[in-house]
């Protein structure tokens, strides 16, 4: 997800489209995506839309499969979450910055499944 204006989504796509537009206009800097673990559909859709992230429709329609079923909803946020990470850091993002918004329970469970070395413990 990107944000601050930009286009974004829950598509390590649009990260990877992103970065090539704007080396492609000189900006070297470290660009590092920022993520949104999935826990709570409507804190998700309200966050997104404060930032201009769009939700895939298929990943919405599943969210909303989950209705009140949180501990569903929770896993398959962090099976999602942690796969779109994984890519991103493996096709070279830099590193990750991860929106907990006071929890930190699912970013965790994130973290504990990326294929992480130890110097990304720096």
């Amino acid at each position: 997800m990107l944000t601050n204006g930009w286009p974004a989504s829950f598509n390590a796509d649009s990260y990877f489209n992103f970065v090539d537009r704007v080396r492609a206009r000189g900006v070297e800097i470290p660009i590092v995506p920022g993520i949104m673990p999935i826990t709570n559909y409507t804190q998700l859709a309200r966050f997104s839309k404060m930032c201009g992230a769009e939700i895939p429709r298929w990943l919405e329609a599943r969210l909303i499969d989950f209705a009140d079923d949180k501990a569903s909803l929770r896993a398959f946020g962090v099976d999602f979450v942690t796969e779109m990470s994984q890519r991103l850091l493996d096709q070279g993002a830099p590193g990750l910055h991860f929106y907990t918004l006071n929890n930190a329970e699912a970013t965790l469970a994130v973290w504990e499944r990326l294929n992480v070395g130890a110097s990304a413990l720096a």
